[in-house]
């Protein structure tokens, strides 16, 4: 089942029927068996009428699937991400760094973005103009409740300045931390069952309406469980909200390639949908 924040409010959808859920969002989310809590509402929310579920769930007003929690994000999860940062710190030296945390026991975490600097589906996402080279980073997030547990998966895109974390490795916090330099949605996707390694993940680049990159793989390839993710992510932190934890990015585009002003970015993953971003430059900052 697919689970909106939407302006019109909270819509479950659950096969082709459709529900208005009356309870804050962080409330709802944060709980255990969340899949079941919603079945249970199915019974006893708002149904809405067939005809009228594009009236409340319309592509403009959905908004990003989040309320106080914060997102977090794992790094160098995939070989491609792992031969991607190796290949853009070589002249600083670094690339050694990405070859180890690959193959370690701990994996890279770091924090990515509060709720204010996250972009929703249809919203723009920044690139920042002291960077040559920016890019989108496809990763499956997952929702872990204030608990530990996984109740939930949604599309994230994690915005990358690849110039400025391959000149320092210390630079990855500026890489990485600016104004929506972070995606979510469309929906949270409810499921007591464990996304399987089958999952495809896609992602389009659209320039003046072409298209300039598209590919796809699929989860199977990552090396590290999203349990053992959690598990470290949890081991020192507290989040009385629960969290997202954007597992990786398993898709990036070829050396050479930059994001530009007014691209259009999509990513697709089975059984969660398609979030889809504008590419922009902060307003406050362009002039700068």
């Amino acid at each position: 089942m697919k689970l909106y924040n939407a302006k019109s409010g909270i819509l479950l959808k659950y096969n082709t029927a459709m529900f208005v859920i009356n309870e804050p969002w962080d409330i709802l989310i944060n709980r255990d068996d969340l899949e079941g809590y919603l079945l249970s509402k199915t019974k006893t929310s708002k149904q809405i009428n067939p005809d009228d579920q594009s009236k409340w769930l319309n592509d403009d007003f959905i908004l990003t699937p989040m309320g106080k929690q914060e997102v977090w994000a794992a790094g160098v999860t995939y070989l491609k991400s792992r031969d991607a940062r190796m290949e853009e710190s070589q002249n600083s030296g670094a690339a050694s760094l990405y070859d180890r945390v690959y193959d370690a026991e701990r994996p890279e975490l770091f924090f990515k973005a509060i709720a204010a600097r996250v972009a929703g589906h249809k919203q723009e996402v920044f690139i920042r103009k002291d960077s040559e080279w920016n890019v989108p980073e496809p990763e499956l997030t997952l929702f872990i409740n204030s608990k530990g547990n996984i109740q939930g998966y949604t599309i994230g895109n994690d915005m990358s300045s690849r110039s400025i974390e391959g000149e320092n490795a210390l630079y990855l916090p500026q890489a990485k931390i600016y104004e929506k330099s972070a995606a979510l949605g469309p929906c949270l996707y409810v499921s007591s069952t464990p996304v399987n390694g089958e999952t495809v993940i896609k992602m389009m680049i659209k320039r003046n309406k072409k298209k300039v990159y598209e590919d796809s793989t699929t989860v199977s390839r990552i090396k590290r469980s999203f349990t053992e993710l959690t598990s470290y992510l949890f081991s020192e932190c507290d989040f009385p909200y629960g969290c997202f934890l954007m597992t990786g990015t398993c898709l990036v585009p070829p050396v050479g390639f930059t994001l530009r002003e007014n691209d259009l970015v999509e990513i697709s993953i089975d059984n969660i949908g398609t979030l889809i971003n504008t590419i922009a430059i902060n307003p406050k900052h362009k002039s700068k």
